[in-house]
């Protein structure tokens, strides 16, 4: 909301002047958490311990205005050798697990909260959940070494290379997209970056990697929708032939985009279509019968569980509890039996949109 009234507010009209008061809340609440989250970076810092920091930071401080870009959190990538000390080191500092059912030794992503602070943060083992078929690989991508030290407000802070960092954002879309979606915020943090860093970025690594995981149409319509539509300058990006010259449609991703929230979470209908999607690409990368209909989408496999009910991990035997549990949530969620109808639609129409970027392979004829 910041972001859109900083542009819009001359415009709007003045039933809607109470959404200046809105925006400032909002914008003072994310200083006090960027204040907050720098004292507890250098605080681990004191302490031998300097996490990577991924989006969140590196990506407001792109913006001419960072605290109007609102961030629920601040990820940090920590090492499994390390976490241990990160965990004891984060409970004296006051902070506290902000799910009391985390299991801190096998998740692969902790989440803590403070007392009297908006500040959240995510303590990350690895940048993707393992466990996941669809994108637990792109793991392999991302070593804790490649890494470099910026300066953000006055705190020198350990991220990724710029390299790796785009193609961590890209990625991180690309599962949001394999799920149900993603939003033009995350668009713009990836154009932002692409001006910012443009010519230290190494265009053809990017691409190959890209290609590596089915992901080079797509971020190749990300980068045309940055183009056309904000404020995206291939000049000043360095943006080379071996990108600008893959012809891609931008227009059904921009659409889906604009459908889906900021985190595929427009709808609770579309929500659930997200088992159809990741069956989908899951069943591609282990070269299984494409498994995707309604079957996919009301009994999906352990893995697609986990996050949500982890028992299913080591008890393979409460799957089907699992899926009760599933069904009766979804019934509570959409109250209607025309939602699974149109749950079903949203999930075939995004189907076909995975084999336009030819992230899945479309079904062979004759």
């Amino acid at each position: 909301m910041p972001l859109i009234h900083e542009a819009l507010y001359q415009e709007l009209p003045p039933e809607l002047s109470s959404i200046k008061q809105t925006v400032i809340r909002s914008v003072m609440i994310q200083t006090i958490q960027t204040e907050d989250f720098l004292k507890l970076y250098q605080y681990l810092q004191a302490n031998d311990l300097s996490p990577i920091i991924v989006k969140g930071l590196v990506c407001r401080n792109l913006y001419p205005n960072p605290d109007y870009r609102m961030s629920g959190d601040e990820d940090l990538w920590i090492p499994p050798t390390d976490y241990k000390k990160a965990h004891e080191l984060l409970l004296a500092y006051g902070m506290e697990l902000s799910d009391p059912n985390s299991n801190i030794e096998e998740d692969y992503e902790v989440p803590y909260g403070k007392k009297g602070s908006p500040l959240y943060i995510e303590v990350h083992k690895s940048l993707f959940p393992p466990h996941s078929d669809a994108y637990g690989d792109f793991n392999e991508y991302f070593h804790s070494d490649h890494t470099q030290t910026i300066s953000i407000q006055g705190v020198n802070i350990t991220t990724l290379t710029n390299t790796d960092h785009l193609f961590y954002l890209i990625c991180h879309a690309f599962k949001h997209f394999l799920h149900s979606g993603f939003g033009i915020r995350q668009v713009c943090d990836i154009v932002l970056f692409a001006n910012t860093y443009g010519q230290t970025i190494n265009w053809q690594e990017l691409l190959e990697k890209c290609q590596s995981i089915r992901a080079d149409q797509f971020s190749a319509a990300l980068f045309k929708i940055g183009q056309n539509y904000l404020t995206f300058d291939p000049v000043k990006a360095c943006y080379p032939p071996c990108w600008s010259e893959i012809e891609i449609d931008e227009r059904p991703l921009l659409y889906d985009l604009l459908d889906a929230g900021i985190f595929g979470d427009s709808s609770a209908t579309r929500k659930h279509s997200s088992n159809m999607t990741l069956s989908a690409v899951s069943s591609t990368k282990q070269g299984k019968e494409k498994s995707h209909g309604v079957l996919a989408s009301l009994f999906p496999p352990a893995s697609a569980l986990e996050s949500r009910y982890p028992y299913v991990k080591d008890k393979k035997y409460l799957i089907p509890i699992a899926w009760l549990s599933r069904l009766w949530h979804y019934k509570k969620e959409t109250k209607n039996s025309a939602s699974l109808t149109e749950s079903m639609k949203i999930g075939n129409q995004r189907i076909d949109l995975l084999k336009e970027y030819h992230i899945i392979e479309s079904d062979k004829k004759g």
